[in-house]
Parts: structure tokens; C-alpha cells; sequence
């Protein structure tokens, strides 16, 4: 389908010749020659959305004063915050949030026909891939059969929304998947999908090039941003509309420029320098802001090392972390595999339109700050969040403090300097437990390490940190060291190269050798896939009450994510995951105690086994090639014999089967009316949850398992489904009727309005203790609106739409928060739930609730401006009131659109069906 590019461009349209071939192209030089503004100072990032800019340019969604925005962005110290129009080129999902998007293009389809449209309408305008890589779970390991079974076990659990995705593939047009077991949506794309420079022809019949920019139904999209692809996370929601030809409506962003100097020292690693980077981006708050990174440093940092930094961009809060193209990128996309002409053009284009980093790049930045990366030292991150980074040398004294804290002990220095051995984690002196592991018994206590895994798209993409992870592997099998028999090990590669190159250096051979055999292509423990622990160590865990702990080369540590029997999750790399499971336990200080012993039965340092920068360095070189990348994304979208045996139905609407419990039809569209209605005031509302600071999405609605007797399990066993094929809730997010009963259901979420409750519970209308989801029901029942209050940075974490959908299911209107993280708030916008913020120093606590006052917000019919204080009366349960001023978070005028028209995607249909 050939591109559409506006039409009043003719003045900022140039031609640029590669290798014999001419393309047209939107020239920012040009721009300037024809009086739109000095761009010279702007960021390579915000180059890329001007240029978005000039392409779309058409008097209407894009104008000529949204062109000169930019300069005055420079011109004002980078800020202007200015609603533009910006059209990403493509849309990439994963099939955790893929499968409820196709859902919803299903249900439109349906919907439109209701309306009286076409159901090709629903269609995407814009390519769309989707990779198969969140559904694969650690059932086996540590055994050359694991990757099989756990394929044949994916299979067994996912047929269904595997035959609903193929029928997809081939109902909807610019539409590919990739089957499972080829790797993780965001290393495909940074091996593979991503151009740097992408090309294409627009309705002229004209060759143009432009910047390769997405978005996807993943928070990590942010990753591709180290090759120069712009792009970031939203909610399915939005990549919806996006698909359909819908505008993202964007504030033109303030870009913290982040300075990197010297270079990395011996004994670290790039996962080490980018924990470093959360927690500094953390302090400085760049949420809703570009991160650009640049300086001299660069010039000293592979690739690998920038897309692992770029992929936590969520994780420090910024919409992205973007690097420009450079030599280094050039060499990237040389050895992965790409075509000749096409890494032609990348630099042939970014020297000419301005977006070529050398010695004399220096733009303008809204505010910067700088590291030294030789200040770096090894480090990890938890027990909890991405940002509580440890350095390692701290690591095991950290960890006394986190038991202290949960047993109520002393955690000062001089009380764990007097603690002996067997006092070190409890006050009651002795709370180990003994397991039987393997038909030996061990005695398990708070911080032994129950999951090592080498999982998740943010470092199995990095080469340096898996050949380094070998390595270690290979110098602990030779000095006889093992793992310990209670950790469960897991490798999950973000692709089939690494397998390839690691079996190439024989370092596969010696990771299987201490446990970490092949469990699967994916995101596994990442996603909360780590699967079941050995059922005697969950037992002695649980009885005891026991801080078990993981270790995993992940970006996510959320509470309860990982795996419910773990408490304490610790991110690190890949290196360091190896030698914690040899050490097998968190107490131990990887910088000064012996992690084992070797066969002669002498003690053998973590210095021991580690390896120099030059045998890392040396066998990358030797291994990863282009032709490996080559070979292994050659027919990336043909899949295995189990793919291809995949039955689907045909057709253009989708035949929902009544009996699926994947796969539903939502009720989003059902009985929609033709005209969209007005927002109304919320009157009477009561709340659903009083919740705390930092509340993720995984809180929201949690990725992994659920046992019987929640809701979700209760729905399930009703409709004779065994607890053996639960499968988890980022599985059934094609099933609204799970999904609802899994809003706020998060074993570790708690309620404020409950007296140290954990877990999904709520007062129901009676006063008593209930289920977040049967309350809601009830309430529902009396016509009663729903608010949720919320702290600080309501929403962190993933691009998880059902943590909008499910809000909205359950009947809340409002979500009242001191502060929210940007992609959950457009998620919330986008299912017409209207985020409020506290205004004036209020917050849940200086008001006192308690969760038995209601609220009426008023200011919200008529002419509400974006961004618009209104007022909001709390009356109390001894019936006095309090009034406080609110701040709308609907933040543009085309997002008020979304929430008159009951959200986003209804919004689109109501065009859509007009035009026909």
C-alpha cells in the first residue's frame, strides 16, 4: 500500500541519488530556506518528528505553524509545548497485547457492519508486525529436553489464540506475524525489522525516504531507539489507532540531553552502566520527556550497549532514549545483515537531512546531565523496582536491610557487624527450612536464590554480556563449581543468533553444563513466565514465610511479577546471574566471599571465574557475523512444523467461538450509537481502591499466574477449565471475562482501604471485605460510578492496555493520582476514563480517606478546556464535605474527542463509519 504524504510540501521536497538510485525526501535545510525557522540547534530526536512534520504537512492535521513550533522550541531553551499530529511509519506488538488488539479490530469489523460500513474498512493503513514471544513458560529446565517441552507445552496452551492470530495474518491486510520460537518482538526488530532509514512509495508513484519510526503494544519498544529508529510504548489502544490511519496527538516534548564521556573499565558490563542511568534519569524525572544521549563517550559504546540502555527507557521513566546515527550505527547494521544499499542510504540520508552525529554535533537541549562510564562499577538493582540500584560491593548488606525491615529487626551496620552466621536474616534466630532437592537436603532462609535466569529482551540482545555469561559458565565448569540444586536456571535468548553464536564460541555446552539449558525463545521470567518452582522448595518458602529471591537479566522486578513465591527480585547481568546461581544465596558479598569450592575443596572468588574485556571481545568478533543473522532471519515468518500445522477459519469478520475462554467478543462496540455523546459530570461516584505511590500496571493487571480461588480461577473452573490449563492472565487478554475479574488483582497490590491486605480485595457497598471485581459488580448493579485514588506515578510499567480496559470494565470513571506515568494515562484517555490530579498539596493522605466518602466532580460538561482545574466535593461518612480543585489529565483537544466518544477506538469507528 503506497505511503500518503501531504500535500502543501512541494517547497521542502528535495532529491538525494545512493548507488545510482534517486529518492525524493523532506529537507530541513529546506525548511529553513523557506522561512520556517532555524532548526540547526534542534536534537537529532526531535529532528525525526519535524521531519514527520514536513512530510504530513497539509494545512489541516499538520500546518505550517506546527512546522515553526520547532524553532521556537530552540529559540525558548527546549520547550514549547505545542499538540502536533505525528504519524509513526509502523506499528510493532508482541501477542500478550497483540491478541487483544486483533480483538479489537475484530469487534470492529462486527461494529462497523452494525453501522452500516464495510468491514474492510477495519484495515491497517500502516505495516504491522507482530512477534509471538510472551507465551512461552519455564515448565522444564535444566535438561537438554527442556526447549522442547516447553514448545510442545506453549502449543498445548495456546492453540487458540494461535489459530485467532493466523486467522488475522490473513483477514487483514499490511498484517505479519511471527510464529513462536523465533525471539523477542524488540530484538526481531533491532536485528531485523528495524531500516534505521526506511523507504517507500508514496501516492505519486515517487520513491521517499524517511526516518524509520513506530510504536508498539510494548513498553521495551524503546529499545530500537540505540539503532536510531525512533519509537516508544503505547497501549493497544493507541497502536490501534494508529494501524487505522489515526494521528498520535502528541505534545512536542522537552529532550534531556544525557552526556556519556570516558569509557567502560574492566570487570563491567553494559547492563551495569544502564542500571546506573535509571537511577540518575529516575532522580531526575524525565517522565513524558525524550532522553537523547550523546558526547565523546559514544564514540567508545557498541551498539549493543546503546539498545540496552535504549530499552529502559521505561524503566527510568522518559517516552524514549534515543541515540543518532553514527559510524557505530552503520557497523551495526552492516554485521546484522543488512542490505548494502540500504546502509547506503542510512548514511547518505543522515548526512544530507542533518541527522549525522559527529565531533561537532551540539544542539540544544532543555537540560542535561553527565556520567562517566569509567566510574561504573558492577551493580544490580531491587528488590523491587528498576531504580533501587546496588552497587555489588553494597549488595549483601542491602539485603540484610530489606529482611530487617520485613521482620521488624534492627538494619543497622554495627547490628549486622555483630550478627553471626546463623542470626544474620531473623530475629527468632533460626528461620531456615529444609528442602529435599534432587533426593539431598538443604537448608533453605530469607535471600537464598530460588530463579536464576538469563531471560528478557534487554541484555539477550547484547553479545558482549551472553558471551561474557559463557565464559563465566565455561571457568566455573572447569574449576568443578555447579549451580546450587535449589535455584531453577533458565537461558531465554531474545533470538535463534545468540543460540547460534554461543554454540559457535562452545559455550552452550558449558552453560548446560551448570543448569542453563535452552528453555524457550522469549520473554519468559521477564513476564512473569518463570513457571513453577520444585514443589518441595515452594512449599519450605511459604510454611516459613521465607524472602526467597531471584536473579534475572530482566527489566522488570515489579511485586509479584516474577514468580509468587519470590519476594525480592534483583535485575543484573547476564555474567552476574551465573554466579549467583553458583553462589545461591543474596546474602553472600560477590566482591569478598567465596562463592564455592573447587574439586581440590579450596575456595574459589567470583575474580576467579570472571572474564577480561578481551577474551569477551575476541570471541564476539570471532562469532557473531552477518551471515549468521542472515541465515536465522531468513524466513522468519514461515515458522516451525507446529505453525504451519496451525488450522484457521476464513473470512472477513471473525467467527467468535461461543466456547473459547481466549477468545471473546468484547462488549466495547456493542449497541454503539452513530453520534458520540458529551462527557458528564461524575456524581455519587464511590471508591474501588485507595492505593499507594509507584502503583504499576502489573499491579493493575498483573502477566502471570492466578490460582482457583480468585475470580479470574473461579470463572475458568466454572467453565470446566483445570487448573493445569489456567495458563496466565497475559495469555487470556483476548478474554475480556478474565481480564475484568484480573483488574487490581495483583497478589501484592494493596488497598489502603484494608487493614494490611494484600491481594485484589475492596469494601463492597455492604462495608465488608470482597473482591475487587464482585464489588465493582455490585456497585454496577446500583448504578453507582467507580473512582480509584492513586499517589505518585500511577500507571509505571508496561504499555498494559488491559490496565485501562479492565479499569473501565469494572465501571471506575474517574482515577484520581498525585502524578501518573505517561503511557497509562493515554491508555486511560483512551478507553474514556478521565485521569484527575490532586492539585494544592493535596494528596490521598493530607485529605484523610478511607474509602467510605463519595465523590461529585463537577466543570466537566460544556466547553472543558485540556487541562482544565475543576471542582471536586469529597463528602466524608459522618456527611461533612471538603472541596478541592482537580486537574483534568485529558491533555488535548483531540483527546477530549476520544473521551466524548467513549474512547479512542469508538471515536475511530464513528469516522470510519461516516465516510462509508
Amino acid at each position: 500500500m503506497p505511503i500518503s504524504v501531504g500535500h502543501d510540501t512541494a517547497k521542502t521536497r528535495k532529491e538525494l541519488s545512493v548507488n545510482g538510485k534517486t529518492f525524493a525526501y523532506y529537507s530541513i535545510e529546506a525548511a529553513e530556506k523557506a522561512g520556517l525557522g532555524d532548526f540547526s540547534k534542534l536534537p537529532a530526536a526531535l529532528r525525526v518528528v519535524l521531519e514527520n512534520m514536513l512530510r504530513f504537512e497539509d494545512g489541516k492535521t499538520v500546518s505550517t505553524d506546527d512546522i515553526k513550533a520547532f524553532s521556537e522550541w530552540a529559540d525558548k531553551g527546549g520547550k514549547n509545548p505545542r499538540e502536533i499530529a505525528y504519524r509513526p511509519a509502523r506499528v510493532l506488538m508482541q501477542d500478550f497485547t497483540g491478541v487483544p488488539a486483533v480483538v479489537d479490530l475484530a469487534a470492529m469489523r462486527d461494529g462497523i457492519v452494525a453501522l452500516g460500513g464495510n468491514a474492510e474498512q477495519i484495515n491497517p493503513l500502516n505495516p504491522v508486525d507482530l512477534v509471538i514471544d510472551h507465551s512461552v513458560m519455564i515448565d522444564e529446565f535444566g535438561n537438554p529436553r527442556a526447549f522442547q517441552m516447553n514448545v510442545d507445552r506453549e502449543y498445548e496452551r495456546n492453540m487458540e489464540r494461535y489459530q485467532f492470530l493466523k486467522w488475522g495474518q490473513g483477514a487483514f491486510n499490511n498484517f505479519r506475524v511471527v510464529p513462536p520460537g523465533t525471539g523477542i518482538c524488540h530484538q526481531v526488530n533491532l536485528e531485523y525489522l528495524a531500516q534505521t532509514v526506511w523507504s517507500d512509495v508514496d501516492q505519486d508513484g515517487v520513491e521517499v525516504a524517511y526516518p524509520d519510526t513506530l510504536v508498539g503494544t510494548d513498553s521495551h519498544t524503546t529499545m530500537v531507539n540505540g539503532a536510531a529508529v525512533l519509537g516508544w510504548g503505547v497501549g493497544g489502544i493507541e497502536a490501534e489507532a494508529a494501524m487505522l490511519g489515526q494521528p498520535i496527538s502528541m505534545l512536542i516534548p522537552e529532550v534531556v540531553g544525557f552526556e556519556l564521556t570516558g569509557a567502560m573499565v574492566e570487570g563491567t558490563t553494559g547492563t551495569d552502566l544502564v542500571l546506573k542511568v535509571v537511577e540518575m534519569l529516575r532522580a531526575k524525572g524525565v517522565v513524558g520527556k525524550f532522553v537523547e544521549f550523546y558526547g565523546a563517550g559514544l564514540d567508545n559504546l557498541p551498539l549493543a550497549d546503546r539498545a540496552t540502555i535504549a530499552n529502559m527507557a521505561p524503566e527510568y521513566g522518559a517516552t524514549c532514549g534515543f541515540f543518532p546515527i553514527d559510524d557505530e550505527t552503520l557497523r551495526y547494521l552492516r554485521n546484522t545483515g543488512r542490505d548494502a544499499d540500504r546502509i547506503a542510504l542510512v548514511e547518505a540520508y543522515a548526512r544530507e537531512n542533518g541527522f549525522w552525529r559527529d565531533a561537532n554535533y551540539a544542539p540544544v537541549y532543555t537540560d542535561t546531565l553527565s556520567l562517566d562510564m569509567g566510574t561504573i562499577v558492577p551493580a544490580i538493582s531491587g528488590p523491587k523496582r528498576p531504580q533501587d540500584y546496588v552497587a555489588l560491593d553494597r549488595a549483601a548488606s542491602a539485603f540484610y536491610r530489606v529482611v530487617g525491615e520485613y521482620r521488624g529487626m534492627d538494619v543497622s551496620d554495627e547490628a549486622r557487624d555483630m550478627a553471626s552466621e546463623g542470626d544474620l536474616n531473623t530475629a527468632e534466630n533460626d528461620i531456615r527450612k529444609t528442602a529435599k532437592v534432587e533426593g539431598e537436603e538443604y537448608r533453605l532462609r530469607d535471600g537464598s536464590v530460588v530463579i536464576a535466569s538469563i531471560t528478557s529482551c534487554t541484555n539477550t540482545s547484547n553479545p558482549y554480556v551472553m558471551i561474557g555469561a559463557g565464559l563465566v559458565a565455561r571457568k566455573a565448569r572447569e574449576l568443578g563449581l555447579d549451580r546450587k540444586p535449589w535455584v531453577k536456571t533458565s537461558l531465554a535468548p531474545g533470538s535463534q543468533v545468540v543460540s547460534h553464536y554461543l554454540e559457535a564460541a562452545g559455550l552452550q555446552d558449558d552453560l548446560d553444563a551448570i543448569g542453563f539449558n535452552l528453555v524457550g525463545y522469549g520473554c519468559t521470567t521477564c513476564i512473569g513466565n518463570s513457571g513453577p518452582l520444585q514443589e518441595e522448595i515452594s512449599k519450605a518458602v511459604n510454611d516459613n514465610d521465607l524472602i526467597a529471591t531471584s536473579v534475572l537479566s530482566g527489566n522488570r522486578n515489579f511485586e509479584g511479577r516474577i514468580s509468587p513465591d519470590v519476594r525480592a527480585n534483583y535485575l543484573a547481568s547476564p555474567p552476574l546471574v551465573v554466579v549467583y546461581a553458583i553462589a545461591g544465596d543474596m546474602n553472600i558479598d560477590l566482591t569478598t566471599d567465596p562463592i564455592g569450592t573447587d574439586k581440590d575443596g579450596n575456595n574459589v572468588y567470583m575474580k576467579d571465574i570472571w572474564p577480561t574485556q578481551k577474551e569477551i571481545a575476541d570471541l564476539v568478533e570471532q562469532t557473531v557475523t552477518r551471515e549468521a543473522f542472515q541465515s536465522k532471519y531468513a524466513d522468519v515468518f514461515k515458522g516451525d512444523e507446529k505453525w504451519q500445522a496451525v488450522e484457521t477459519s476464513e473470512g472477513k469478520t471473525y467467527d467468535w467461538p461461543p466456547q473459547s475462554t481466549y477468545v471473546q467478543n468484547p462488549p466495547y462496540f456493542q449497541g454503539m450509537a452513530k453520534e458520540a455523546g458529551t462527557i458528564s459530570d461524575i456524581r455519587g461516584a464511590r471508591m474501588l481502591a485507595l492505593l499507594g505511590d509507584m502503583v504499576t500496571t502489573d499491579h493493575i493487571s498483573p502477566a502471570g499466574s492466578f490460582k482457583p480461588e480468585t475470580p479470574a480461577g473461579q470463572y475458568l473452573t466454572e467453565r470446566q477449565v483445570p487448573v493445569r490449563e489456567f495458563n496466565s492472565y497475559g495469555s487470556r487478554r483476548g478474554n475480556h471475562e478474565v481480564m475484568m475479574r484480573g483488574t487490581f488483582a495483583n497478589i501484592r497490590i494493596r488497598n489502603e482501604m484494608l487493614d494490611g491486605v494484600e491481594g485484589g480485595y475492596t469494601k463492597g457497598p455492604d462495608g465488608e471485605q470482597t473482591s475487587i471485581f464482585d464489588a465493582a459488580m455490585a456497585y454496577q448493579e446500583q448504578g453507582t460510578p467507580l473512582v480509584v485514588i492513586g499517589g505518585e506515578q500511577y500507571g509505571a510499567g508496561s504499555s498494559r492496555d488491559w490496565a485501562a480496559k479492565g479499569t473501565s470494565l469494572l465501571g471506575v470513571k474517574a482515577v484520581i493520582a498525585e502524578s501518573f506515568e505517561r503511557i497509562h494515562r493515554s491508555n486511560l484517555v483512551g478507553m474514556g476514563v478521565i485521569p484527575f490530579e490532586f492539585t494544592g498539596g493535596d494528596t490521598r493522605s493530607t485529605l484523610k480517606l478511607t474509602g467510605d466518602e463519595s465523590f461529585d466532580i463537577t466543570g466537566l460538561e460544556g466547553d472543558m478546556k485540556p487541562q482544565a482545574d475543576v471542582p471536586c466535593t469529597i463528602t466524608y461518612a459522618d456527611g461533612t464535605t471538603k472541596e478541592i480543585t482537580l486537574k483534568s489529565r485529558i491533555d488535548t483537544a483531540v483527546e477530549k474527542e476520544y473521551v466524548e466518544n467513549g474512547g479512542v477506538l469508538h471515536y475511530v469507528l464513528r469516522n470510519l463509519a461516516k465516510s462509508a
